[in-house]
């Protein structure tokens, strides 16, 4: 991919004399030291100072060593630790005018203008209101004898809650990682559930937000959830357990309730999980335990979802700082889609309390409409019981045969998307067929009817529970057409990778021998590899991303530095980079992605072509910097990045040359990618997709259905649903055709390559940066809502 010239760059982005601080500031959440890492290496990449205030606002009023000038080496090893390693704390004086004043005094000592906030709406909302007063401040400084030329301080902010609960940004920096630790918990819980066949109440975290137990109960399959966004209606009480009773009678083992800490009824009474349990226990006598997750939730390690997320926000926070002008308001840093958008911080933080002042007025449907809605995950819970949801059809017409099926590679998530599939396919009035075995079982006649109760509990397991081989049905068309005959199927539902595109176009090129592929044909996109054109992201990469990531963190912890001292007086210090090869065919998303999240040195692709002066020049980069300031390194190689190059080709030359520096290490993670439980996104991407794709599937249906038949032969009756920067799009397949690389298996554009200068930038090599697809102030209103059909992405 051509790059911007680097010249060019640093004149239109020059942080030449200016000072840059950073700061977190009220809880903490996974994910901030990512977003200090980026803001600080971001803003000494391109000249300018950076400083580190510790301990939020305190710092910043109580000033001396609480303000230090960051390096690129105190940075180092921040990207997979927890928490916030700055500090974080609440601070009273802040909120007077004297401790602003105290605040502007140290900040000026500095020569500090402009201000990176890492925090909640709270915290924000402080640092625009000093960013109103400065000048004042300013000149009230003057008066006592100081003397400054800093006119004006330029704020952007980022925001870090695991509560996802700030209007105008699909995702805050730590959500995703909570939800991790909200999963684990759930299916650690719902083996012993099943053991003893118990009902198990869980608290998360979220007072005035129930994002994360909404999205936890969707990602679960949990049988009921409460937040405060829609207290239930009165006489919830009968119905919970009329629904917990029903799914027992149809032979589960297990009851899986979530409850956020804020859940309130109609009447503002608090909805504990003490009274969950008691009720329960009351009234169906169910053994019943209560767990509640408290701070669990914030702690651990980042996800890799959180860390690419951080880092491309602090990297756009330097950014959006040097653009700034005198006139230009304090921005906030949000992700939309798959971009980087910039908001007037305040727009967001008026309509983040208006959700709260609907929430307290009781205008609940309003509090809906700015957080999101329950109805999906009502539908996939409930059969029958969402009338906000009704039949796409009248009962004549509502009696449609959908078929769902897997084609090639496994994918954590696929699960869950069959899962929502079927269901919403369901309440839809349509009769649902799941195809074993992909084409292949198609063909065979491996083609049974799937009910409701039968895709209980799909979408925390992994690979696929219906089957998925690579087989393309080009050499079967005939018998594949008389299946669809026999069982009179009228849309197909196909997910999975690369092999999933050649069915369906080998299907459309059929529809002119066989009228009975003439159907609506839809695809969602689900591999690791994340190669298939027409969507910036499958289901199942993020969770083979974080299999990148967990081994990533096995070696750092290995390498901590408490455990290097314990060892130092043994056997001293050791240096080592471990040279891993990731999955993923021709295509690099894998090795790129997995690199910026886990702070990679360098990273080989195909896509990239590299030749052995690049590699001895990487090797002599990391040597230097082994020795004078990191303990250890990191290179991913792409499985095919390079016939000759490969990955014990790249082992052996690192081990020679870094002889007396460092050791090399290798491993090859292989299929361990593929496999394991979906990750929380894979499971919330997958069950949100496939809703939408079956909706599109009713559509068509009620489109092409003449006669007491249904044809469809147009381009657009056969699509890919995938996201394609901020919203999710149906595209004809026969239209990707132009946009694929077939030998290689790849898009011909990735948008992922824009992101390989920003990890090379974080990794200390010099290199230009694109800044085209760079953030622009908006306002909130030209910004999505979280209700709308898109989803969010990395």
């Amino acid at each position: 991919m051509a790059q911007p010239d680097n010249k060019k760059f640093f004149e239109n982005l020059s942080g030449a004399g200016k000072a840059i601080a950073v700061l977190t500031s009220g809880g903490d959440a996974q994910g901030m030291n990512a977003a200090v890492r980026a803001v600080v290496r971001m803003g000494i990449y391109v000249g300018a100072k950076v400083y580190f205030i510790h301990e939020g606002y305190q710092g910043m009023v109580d000033g001396g060593d609480n303000i230090k000038e960051a390096t690129w080496e105190s940075v180092s090893s921040m990207l997979q630790v927890g928490g916030t390693v700055i500090g974080s704390a609440r601070c009273m004086e802040f909120r007077t005018h004297e401790g602003r004043l105290k605040a502007a005094h140290n900040l000026v000592q500095h020569g500090i203008t402009n201000l990176c906030v890492i925090g909640g709406d709270g915290s924000l909302t402080g640092a625009n209101l000093f960013r109103e007063e400065w000048s004042s401040l300013l000149a009230k400084l003057v008066q006592q004898g100081a003397e400054t030329k800093y006119s004006a301080l330029h704020i952007v902010g980022m925001v870090g809650s695991i509560d996802n609960d700030f209007c105008g940004t699909d995702m805050t920096i730590g959500t995703d990682s909570a939800l991790h630790r909200i999963i684990e918990v759930v299916d650690a819980i719902m083996t012993t559930a099943q053991s003893h066949q118990r009902t198990f109440v869980l608290e998360v975290m979220g007072r005035h937000c129930g994002y994360l137990a909404l999205v936890s109960a969707l990602a679960c399959g949990a049988d009921w959830v409460l937040i405060p966004e829609m207290p239930p209606e009165d006489g919830w009480e009968e119905k919970m357990c009329e629904k917990l009773s029903a799914t027992r009678s149809r032979g589960t083992r297990l009851n899986i309730i979530i409850v956020a800490e804020g859940a309130i009824d109609r009447h503002g009474k608090a909805i504990t999980s003490s009274r969950v349990k008691d009720l329960v226990v009351r009234s169906l006598g169910f053994d019943t335990r209560v767990t509640i997750l408290g701070h669990v939730q914030r702690g651990g390690t980042p996800s890799a979802f959180d860390r690419i997320l951080a880092s491309r926000m602090g990297v756009e926070a330097v950014l959006a700082l040097l653009e700034t002008t005198a006139n230009t308001p304090a921005c906030v840093v949000s992700l939309c889609g798959n971009q980087a958008v910039r908001l007037p911080l305040m727009e967001c933080v008026q309509m983040t309390q208006e959700v709260q002042k609907a929430m307290d007025e009781k205008r609940f449907e309003d509090a809906v409409k700015l957080r999101g809605s329950l109805r999906l995950y009502k539908r996939l819970s409930v059969p029958g019981a969402d009338s906000e949801w009704p039949c796409a059809f009248s009962p004549i017409q509502s009696n449609f045969n959908v078929a769902v099926l897997n084609v090639g590679a496994p994918a954590a998530g696929m699960n869950a998307a069959v899962r929502s599939a079927v269901r919403v396919g369901i309440s839809e009035g349509h009769k649902m067929f799941a195809i074993n075995d992909g084409f292949e079982g198609f063909y065979k006649g491996q083609i049974k009817e799937i009910k409701w109760g039968a895709v209980g509990g799909w979408t925390g397991q992994g690979g696929s529970l219906l089957g998925t081989k690579r087989t393309l049905p080009a050499k079967y068309i005939g018998k594949i057409a008389e299946q669809i005959r026999k069982y009179n199927i009228n849309a197909l539902l196909v997910i999975g990778g690369f092999e999933a595109l050649e069915c369906l176009l080998q299907l459309c090129e059929a529809r002119r021998t066989f009228e009975e592929l003439c159907i609506p044909l839809c695809m969602l996109p689900a591999t690791i590899s994340n190669n298939v054109p027409g969507t910036d992201l499958s289901i199942g990469a993020d969770t083979a991303l974080n299999a990148i990531g967990k081994k990533r963190l096995l070696y750092s912890n290995r390498f901590s530095p408490t455990c290097d001292r314990i060892k130092q007086s043994a056997s001293g210090t050791k240096r080592r980079v471990f040279i891993i090869e990731t999955m993923g065919g021709y295509c690099g998303y894998l090795a790129s992605v997995g690199g910026l999240a886990a702070g990679a040195d360098a990273v080989y692709i195909y896509e990239e072509p590299f030749d052995i002066r690049e590699l001895q020049s990487n090797v002599e980069h990391l040597t230097e910097k082994m020795k004078t300031s990191i303990q250890r390194g990191l290179v991913l190689r792409n499985e095919n990045s390079n016939v000759n190059y490969t990955t014990d080709f790249i082992y052996q030359l690192y081990s020679e040359e870094g002889k007396g520096v460092f050791d090399c290490r290798k491993n090859i993670l292989g299929h361990m990618q593929q496999g394991g439980a979906p990750s929380p996104f894979d499971r919330n991407f997958g069950t949100k997709i496939a809703a939408k794709a079956m909706q599109w599937i009713s559509k068509k249906l009620q489109e092409s259905y003449r006669q007491g038949r249904v044809f469809a032969n147009t381009e657009d009756s056969a699509c890919l649903l995938g996201m394609r920067r901020r919203a999710l799009v149906f595209q004809p397949v026969t239209q990707l055709k132009d946009q694929t690389d077939f030998i290689h298996r790849i898009p011909k554009e990735q948008w992922w390559l824009k992101l390989r200068p920003l990890m090379k930038i974080l990794a200390k090599y010099k290199t230009s940066y694109d800044v085209s697809d760079s953030g622009q102030l908006e306002h909130v209103v030209c910004n999505r809502t979280k209700e709308s059909d898109t989803t969010t992405t990395i």
